[in-house]
């Protein structure tokens, strides 16, 4: 699939830096069959490209980043006839789960709830403008909140993500709560968003691909392990990813080289 084939998404790649962007402002940047489909072929697409080593997640501008599941669309995201074989959304649209390990970040603006989580989810890290807000209404309609917030306890903490799922549509989470409970990471003035996130994953996409990668697949792999095989796991992804990184890299230069940071 070509760029100029997709119908709900916008992508470009610049100096090693891939971006989505969401594009149905029409209807908040809410997701569709279609919009699962072509995400679950852009991981593909991302995987295989070696000029890719960073990605941004972003939405048209609008009230939203995304409201989830467009449900005027009239079309499930699972279309399985299977009742034993469920696709989740979150399938098509996490990149860990499409076995993708290129540093992903996700830049949210507006409002952001429900199936928009899918994104957050299994983002290497979220940053966000001032107006973004974050809620979960799926019980206020009557549904089971169920697989955003397992996914959001991998980085919230327990209490605030029952407090997000049961209190539906009654709360919103601010922007600055949302950093203070660990869902983002930073919080920029809305008209910096976008460059700022350009600016992040650039530092990323400059550094040995092998390296973050394996960074990558070894903390979010980890996950799921006991503490010691996680352990050994990522020993492994260092003998394998260390010796073709400094192949990537000029390490004597990288080491001499003047250092340039930020203080977070």
């Amino acid at each position: 699939m070509s760029a100029s084939e997709y119908r709900t998404i916008l992508f470009e790649c610049v100096d090693k830096v891939a971006t989505i962007t969401l594009n149905r402002p029409e209807a908040m940047n809410a997701f569709t069959l279609e919009m699962c489909q072509e995400f679950e072929a852009l991981w593909q697409r991302i995987n295989e490209d070696d000029g890719i080593n960073a990605v941004v997640i972003r939405a048209a501008a609008g009230r939203a980043f995304c409201t989830g599941a467009d449900v005027n669309a009239g079309v499930s995201a699972d279309q399985s006839t299977n009742p034993f074989y469920i696709k989740d959304p979150g399938d098509y649209f996490g990149p860990r789960s499409n076995k993708c390990w290129k540093p992903v970040i996700v830049a949210v603006h507006g409002l952001c709830c429900a199936g928009a989580f899918y994104f957050l989810n299994q983002a290497d890290f979220v940053i966000c403008s001032d107006d973004a807000q974050f809620f979960d209404p799926h019980v206020s309609y009557g549904m089971v909140c169920g697989v955003e917030p397992v996914g959001m306890g991998y980085r919230v903490p327990l209490q605030e993500v029952l407090r997000i799922s049961l209190m539906g549509g009654d709360e919103r989470v601010s922007a600055e709560t949302a950093l203070r409970i660990n869902l983002v990471t930073e919080i920029v003035a809305a008209d910096k968003l976008w460059s700022r996130a350009q600016e992040l994953a650039a530092k990323i996409a400059a550094k040995p691909p092998s390296a973050t990668q394996n960074t990558v697949r070894a903390i979010w792999e980890g996950l799921d392990m006991p503490r010691d095989a996680a352990l050994n796991h990522a020993l492994r992804l260092c003998e394998i990813g260390n010796p073709k990184a400094a192949q990537e890299l000029d390490v004597a230069a990288a080491r001499a080289a003047a250092k340039n940071y930020e203080v977070r």
